[in-house]
């Protein structure tokens, strides 16, 4: 009797379970909330792709309603929102569409919130206080949330409030490229860069070795029992005749950044030139920017800006080709740290 050929699983021996091969393929899909339409589009468009169509509304009593009109089930949902006025409401739009999607049986819903909320509550500086940006992060989740995917966020440690993947990104890259390409020779041999606290001392050192210029820090009290007041104190090295670069993360009510260069000014600076991410410009933030003290604004476009709060020395840069292609990374199950050098 002939002896019965024995099976080989491939799959094992490649060191793959075994298992069936579905005739659906991966399906990437874009949706937005009302925050930023603007920005969902331009990333939708960077991707070479259309905007899910959503049904918002918003009642008399002021509960929010979203529905999806098309079929999101098995798909890889990427829902883009960010949190400019009113945050609260637009955080709870997330909540209600991620609910949505999750019951619509997407099968994985990615978090796209290009500015953080509430990432400045990330730790108790005094008794009794919350950590609100974990208190997002488990909101987050609860609602049915896989992945999050920020830029920069105000405090690294926020990823491991999630649990479940962060992408940390980075807008350094987007800022960088434009002032290789603007800032005169002139400028580049008298640059330095400045951080204008203790606590953007590691980001603006990376600044100043990608820009081969030297770093001063800006020495700052905070009084904890009253917000959006900074008094400078002392600079911690060379600005007299030099062009300063102010990087930071954020720019709220401008407080800080006017004094920080208002001092750097009175310390000798030639020009300062401030760069941020994320413009909150909280009022009264416009009409301190424009301060003499200040040479020009640059940021991204990660929060929107409404016409009023625009002035001729801004610039914005835009942030969706940046989170097109972490997007892109993600869904093709790539590197989003090759994208920053391996320090994402």
């Amino acid at each position: 009797m002939a002896r019965k050929k024995k099976t080989v699983d491939l799959d094992r021996d490649n060191g793959v379970a075994p298992g069936i091969i579905a005739k659906t393929k991966k399906r990437l899909v874009v949706a937005g909330g009302r925050s930023h339409p603007e920005l969902t589009a331009a990333v939708a468009e960077a991707l070479g792709t259309e905007i899910a169509p959503v049904e918002h509304r918003t009642f008399a009593s002021g509960e929010i309603y979203a529905r999806f009109e098309v079929s999101i089930r098995g798909v890889d949902l990427f829902l883009i929102q960010t949190f400019g006025e009113p945050v609260n409401e637009w955080l709870m739009e997330t909540l209600i569409m991620i609910d949505a999607a999750k019951r619509a049986s997407a099968k994985r819903i990615t978090v796209v919130a290009p500015y953080y909320p509430y990432s400045r509550q990330d730790k108790k500086g005094r008794g009794r206080e919350p950590i609100s940006a974990r208190l997002v992060a488990d909101l987050l989740k609860t609602a049915g949330a896989d992945r999050v995917m920020s830029v920069d966020l105000h405090a690294a440690q926020i990823q491991g409030f999630f649990d479940g993947p962060v992408d940390h990104l980075f807008a350094k890259p987007v800022l960088l490229d434009y002032f290789e390409r603007t800032l005169s020779p002139a400028d580049r041999e008298i640059l330095t860069v400045v951080s204008p606290d203790m606590g953007r001392v590691r980001v603006a050192d990376t600044w100043s070795d990608s820009l081969g210029a030297p770093l001063a820090i800006i020495h700052k009290r905070r009084d904890p029992k009253v917000a959006n007041q900074v008094s400078v104190h002392e600079i911690v090295g060379a600005v007299d005749g030099r062009t300063c670069l102010l990087v930071d993360d954020m720019i709220d009510t401008g407080g800080t950044i006017v004094k920080a260069a208002q001092a750097l000014k009175a310390n000798g600076a030639h020009r300062v030139i401030v760069a941020a991410t994320h413009a909150i410009f909280s009022d009264p933030a416009s009409e301190r920017l424009q301060d003499s003290s200040i040479d020009e604004v640059v940021i991204t476009d990660t929060i929107p800006l409404t016409e009023s709060r625009r002035w001729d020395n801004l610039t914005i840069l835009p942030i969706a080709p940046l989170l097109a292609r972490a997007i892109h990374e993600v869904f093709e199950d790539g590197s989003v740290t090759s994208m920053f050098g391996g320090d994402a």
